[in-house]
Parts: C-alpha cells; sequence; structure tokens
C-alpha cells in the first residue's frame, strides 16, 4: 500500500490517540476498508478525515458513500420507489399489540417500541445491515472519546424542536439518560446501562454538549445510545414517563393524533420536524394479537404494511408481485435459556445434551424460509465484525446428546417446562425444540403465553421469561453483541433467564467491551464463543433477517435490527 506520510500526518494532527491507534491499524493492514470506515464512526472520526486516510493509503477513488454520508443526519435510506409520493397520503400499519402500557423506560416489547420510534429520536442512528456507516447522527452531530473510552462527549444538533414547541437543549438530553440508567427506575434500558453508566456520569457541558463518563472504558458506547438501545429517545426534561402514553412529545416526524390501548394508534406530520419533513401525512396503525390476520388484513387492502414480518405462516407473501419484502441482513434471534442453578439443568451435559437434538439448518429453511443463518449458542452473529468465525459450529447429534444424558444418571429421560411467548414464530420453534428433545429423552411440557403474561414485570420473581425452568424469548438486532451479552450472560445481568454466573465469562465480557481494537476483540470474543459452547446456559438456533412486508405502491420503509420501523421518508404512489 503506498501512503501519503504528509497528508496522514495531517489527520493525525487533529485525531485524538485512539483515532490514530485506528488508523495505524488500517495503515498496518490489520484493518479492511470497511472494517476500518465502520470504526472509525463509532469512534467519533469525521468523514472529512475517514475519506483524507483512505485517499493518503490510495483509496481515494473507493470512498463511495460510506464515509461521506455518515454526517447525513437521518439515517434513512435512499428512495427504492418510482413515481411522485401521492399527496395527503396516510400509511395503513398492522402491528403486534403492545404488551403493556407505551413508557419509555419500560417498553420491552415489540408493539410498544415501534411506537417509541415514530414520535421519538435518538442520539445516533444505528445503520448495520445497509450500505454506509453503521452509525449515522441523529441528535447528536458528533461524538469524541477520551484516550482510554472512558468518557466520551457528544455534541447536539441545534434547532430541534419537541412536538410541544419547546427547543431540545442539553438539560433534555441529560434528563433523559438520567432517568434512563437510574436503577430506581427499574428501566428496561438497564440492560444496557448497567454498571456501565450512571445518572452522575450524564453531565452537560455546555447547552449543545453532553459528557458521558463511565464506570468503565467502552470502545463501542455510541452503539449504547443508539437506536439500538430502543427506549432511549430524547424526552423533555421534567417527563412523567408514567402518563407519557397520552402526548408521546419527542423531536420524532410524526405527532401522536390518538392512541387507543390494545387497538391502534395514528400519527400525523410533524412539519416542524429538524430533518427532511414527512412524505406522508400520517400513518394509522392496527393493532393484532398474532400475526395470521395481519397477513390477511395485507391480502384484503385493509392495511400497506405488516411491520416486523415472520416468515412462518406467511409464504403467500414472499415470491409475490403482489407484495415487497423488505429485508436487512440482522443479529435478530432467539434464545433458549436453561435455568443453570436448578437440577436437571445445572449439569452442563444436560445442557449440551438439549443443545445436540436441535436441526438448526431446518428450523431455518422450515421456520424462516431461509431468511437467516445459523446459530452457535452465542450472542456473536455472522454480521459482527468481532465474531470469530473459525469457532466450529455445533451440529445436530442425537446419539451423542443420548450417552451425554447417560453420563449425566438421566437415562431414563428428564421432565421439563418451557415458557415462551405467542410471537411471530416461536411456539412453533418451541414445538421443534421439543421434538427434538423427545428423541434424547428430554420431555417438554410447552407453557405458550401472551406476552404480557409471559413478560410480567420483567424482572426477577415476576416473570415467566426471567422465572422459568426453560424460557425461550426473541431478541433484537444491535450493532455489536455487548448488550446481550451483559444483560443475558453476566452474572448480574437483568435478563440472565438462564441464572448463568461464571466469573471467567464476566471477566472476558468487560475486557471484550474495553478493548479499542477489533483484532483483540476477536480473540476475546473467540474465547467467550468457546466457553459458552462448553457451558451451554442458552441455546441460538439462529439469527433473522429483518423483515417487512408492504404493497407494491409503499416505498422507503426503513427497517432495523431491532425490528423497530422508521417512516420519516416513507411514501405511497
Amino acid at each position: 500500500m503506498k501512503v501519503n506520510a504528509k497528508l496522514l500526518d495531517q489527520v493525525r494532527s487533529r485525531s485524538s490517540e485512539l483515532e490514530n491507534e485506528t488508523i495505524d491499524e488500517f495503515v498496518a493492514g490489520r484493518l479492511s476498508r470497511r472494517a476500518f470506515l465502520r470504526r472509525g464512526t463509532v469512534i467519533g472520526l469525521s468523514a472529512t478525515s475517514m475519506g483524507a486516510v483512505l485517499a493518503a493509503c490510495g483509496n481515494a477513488n473507493k470512498t463511495g458513500g460510506a464515509a461521506s454520508s455518515a454526517s447525513s443526519g437521518t439515517g434513512t435510506a435512499s428512495p427504492s420507489g418510482s413515481g411522485p409520493a401521492k399527496a395527503n397520503a396516510t400509511l395503513r400499519v398492522a402491528n403486534q399489540v403492545p404488551a403493556a402500557a407505551v413508557n419509555p423506560i419500560t417498553i420491552a416489547d415489540n408493539g410498544g417500541l415501534e411506537m417509541l420510534c415514530q414520535v421519538g429520536d435518538f442520539l445516533i442512528f444505528d445503520n448495520t445491515g445497509r450500505p454506509g456507516p453503521h452509525l449515522v447522527p441523529m441528535l447528536a452531530t458528533s461524538w469524541k472519546p477520551n484516550g482510554d473510552g472512558s468518557v466520551w462527549t457528544f455534541k447536539l444538533r441545534q434547532g430541534v424542536k419537541f412536538h410541544n414547541g419547546q427547543p431540545m437543549t442539553a438539560d433534555d438530553v441529560v434528563y433523559t439518560l438520567q432517568q434512563q440508567c437510574d436503577p430506581k427506575n427499574a428501566a428496561n434500558a438497564l440492560s444496557v446501562f448497567g454498571g456501565i453508566l450512571s445518572p452522575s456520569g450524564v453531565k452537560k457541558v455546555d447547552s449543545s454538549t453532553v459528557a458521558f463518563h463511565l464506570n468503565t472504558p467502552i470502545g463501542s458506547f455510541p452503539y449504547l445510545v443508539s437506536s439500538d438501545n430502543y427506549n432511549s429517545i430524547i424526552v423533555p426534561k421534567g417527563t412523567n414517563f408514567a402518563t407519557w402514553q397520552k402526548t408521546m412529545i419527542g423531536t420524532g416526524p410524526f405527532k401522536l393524533k390518538s392512541y387507543t390501548q390494545n387497538v391502534g394508534a395514528n400519527f400525523v406530520a410533524n412539519t416542524d420536524y429538524w430533518g427532511a419533513k414527512p412524505k406522508l401525512a400520517g400513518s394509522a396503525w392496527t393493532f393484532y394479537q398474532s400475526q395470521s390476520p395481519m397477513i390477511l388484513a395485507l391480502q384484503g387492502g385493509q392495511v400497506d404494511m405488516i411491520s416486523a414480518l415472520s416468515q412462518a405462516g406467511a409464504s403467500a407473501l414472499f415470491n409475490n408481485p403482489s407484495y415487497k419484502i423488505v429485508q436487512i441482513p440482522a443479529s435478530l434471534h432467539r434464545e433458549l435459556s436453561m435455568r443453570t442453578d436448578q437440577a436437571p439443568f445445572n449439569d452442563a451435559r444436560v445442557r449440551q445434551a438439549m443443545a445436540l437434538t436441535a436441526d438448526r439448518p431446518g428450523m431455518v429453511k422450515a421456520l424462516l424460509g431461509g431468511y437467516g443463518t445459523l446459530g452457535n449458542d452465542s450472542p456473536f452473529a455472522p454480521i459482527f465484525a468481532s465474531t470469530d468465525k473459525s469457532v466450529p459450529q455445533r451440529t445436530m447429534d442425537v446419539a451423542k446428546a443420548k450417552q451425554l444424558m447417560s453420563a449425566a444418571g438421566h437415562s431414563s429421560g428428564i421432565n421439563a417446562t418451557m415458557f415462551t411467548e405467542q410471537f411471530q414464530e416461536i411456539p412453533q420453534l418451541a414445538q421443534a425444540f421439543a421434538a427434538g428433545a423427545k428423541q434424547a429423552g428430554i420431555n417438554i411440557t410447552l407453557k405458550v403465553e401472551t406476552q404480557a403474561l409471559y413478560y410480567g414485570k420483567a424482572t426477577f420473581g415476576n416473570s415467566d421469561w426471567l422465572d422459568g425452568q426453560m424460557s425461550l424469548v426473541d431478541y433484537g438486532g444491535r450493532g455489536v453483541p455487548n448488550t446481550v451479552l451483559q444483560a443475558t450472560l453476566t452474572s448480574k445481568g437483568v435478563w440472565n433467564a438462564a441464572h448463568f454466573k461464571n466469573s471467567q465469562l464476566d471477566s472476558l465480557y468487560k475486557q471484550f467491551v474495553a478493548a479499542v481494537d477489533l483484532n483483540t476483540q476477536m480473540k476475546l470474543s473467540g474465547q467467550m464463543q468457546t466457553l459458552l459452547l462448553n457451558e451451554t446456559p442458552l441455546i441460538i438456533p439462529y439469527f433473522e433477517d429483518e423483515l417487512n412486508a408492504t404493497l407494491p405502491n409503499v416505498h422507503n420503509v426503513l427497517g432495523s435490527q431491532i425490528q423497530q420501523t422508521f417512516l420519516g421518508s416513507a411514501y405511497m404512489t
């Protein structure tokens, strides 16, 4: 690689120590161009600096939009439709019924989080799965870490107004994030912030600058305040979250018109939106308990779109010119946890036996129609740059499962109960798990519940999800594995349904999230992947692509890995 040292020195002179380490990794050939752009975006390297580094290394003609689009502001996809937008159009959307009140502090289900991203914005948009940078500015225009990644400083967008006309300032951002990371609020976002960010660490620098002083260095912290952390839309200082559902005041492209519990919601365009003005006049959301009636509604012309589509039971919509499928490769997945603190799953051999009965390729084919990739019983999805892809893939082996059951003293079999939720293909996946397990003498009784009953209060002692002997749950995708690792597998994880406690994993996780270079991350991830295969506290059979289904006249719907639907740039023809 021929390097323009003078140009490179100019970039280095205005870059931080952490940024220069990333530049050095790229120049030395230890980071690919794609990995450099991704990592540079995360740590706050400007589009100008990244473009200059590529030019200095002889890649000026290959920058494309990846670096330059980092400051686009909205994270929206390029237009996918043709023809002029229909004036005053209202998009009709079929959506899973929210399992509880639409409260940004406590929302933990798909139906509810869809409401948040209609009216709210995040500091950053996670663009993972699409061309361009993984992180795109929203309410924050830029971010920078200190030398070791323990303090991150964010500059805020100017001229942003809440739906009530109030200007958004640093005070609102500080208030919002302090509430989201305060243990006293039992916030769902503590799954992200727990042990990492405390209320006292969220500090106002000036009216347009906020600094996050972390409890421990985090090399990928911007993901934690992005749309990945779906609870963290910015709301006005002093907001009463318990009554927020009545107004849903945020900064987003749509305003709440009406909301009827268990029935639906209506939104109208926010003509004062800071970004590109919405092309839709509004959207009308109808809530459903399951996907089958959503499909019938789309086929019957009652709705224009199904959000967060599962391929299971929807074959009539695929390869059919009457419908469009919006697809994003994702780390979206299902986790089957087993209580490692209770017999019989306190024996790793029993957990391994259960994992060896899963026909993963068959599950991907039958339940996802091929729209997914195999899981290997850890949250490290194939799309993550940090995933060690040399770790061997676990395959179905019933004979070995029987041997393990016999070695654990269960040659005559065991009985177990699996709790799960009525959501997308999950009931069918539970049945597939039970059928496979029976071959090894693991007899499973299924308890398929409504999401409201299954999640309960989403806290230990108050949730079949977290308290069940076996529990099969859905997880939205993220741009990095940090959140799912911390929340589901570390000893104090708030979503640790397996009740798994392993000091070695805790230590590896801390090293992993603090690591700023990709090579170190891959080394640590490989160790964690291997440890989790040996211990098997949970089973991840596959990673799903994120899907939406629309009529042909619907364009520019922007989905996310976490099954959010952004309609700010959507239009109808």
